[in-house]
């Protein structure tokens, strides 16, 4: 006997197609939104890491930024402390110079010659004057070469100038420096001395 399905097995199959894809549908659109959810999760976490180190970062470059400063100030302070000590070393083995200068200048002075000025800038003196002859500048210069204080000595100019009373003087300008250390000068004892006669 033939056996005739008289069902509609079609609409049926289609039916069942449809709540598969339908189910499909969903598990795959929830699927979606578990893994876009996770993935969003995963960068947000990352994004606020990220943020968290940079404004550690920043903090961290900020309190740095303070210390470079200090450390700027210090250096500051420190140059000019030295510049400071410098300046006080200089003037302590050059607070005798003046005196020396003073005193070499009255001993190898020369009759008929006077001073009109002197000036020092450092080592070098300029100095300024009048000499009743031009043998007695030569004199002058003389006396600074051998002096154990003072050398270079050189002439910058020398012209006649009226003196007073008609007598005839010559200007003269000549510059020289002072030694750095003058030599020490040993002590010899004379031979009379601790002798009595």
């Amino acid at each position: 006997m033939i056996r005739v399905n008289l069902l509609p097995h079609r609409a049926e199959k289609r039916k069942a197609r449809q709540i598969q894809l339908i189910a499909f549908s969903l598990i795959a659109l929830v699927l979606g939104a578990v893994v876009v959810g996770f993935v969003h999760t995963y960068i947000s976490t990352q994004i606020s890491y990220q943020e968290r180190r940079n404004k550690y970062l920043k903090e961290e470059t900020a309190v740095l930024d303070k210390q470079i400063d200090e450390i700027k100030k210090l250096r500051e302070q420190t140059e000019s402390l030295l510049a400071r000590k410098t300046v006080v070393e200089d003037l302590q083995t050059t607070r005798s110079d003046v005196v020396h200068l003073l005193d070499q200048m009255l001993r190898i002075l020369p009759d008929g010659v006077y001073l009109k000025s002197i000036r020092q800038t450092g080592n070098k003196i300029n100095l300024a004057g009048f000499a009743q002859s031009n043998a007695r500048v030569s004199t002058l210069m003389r006396a600074i070469d051998n002096s154990q204080w003072l050398e270079s000595a050189s002439l910058v100019e020398i012209h006649a100038a009226g003196g007073s009373g008609g007598a005839r003087l010559s200007e003269f300008t000549l510059n020289f420096s002072l030694k750095k250390q003058a030599p020490a000068t040993p002590v010899t004892p004379s031979k009379t001395d601790g002798k009595k006669s």
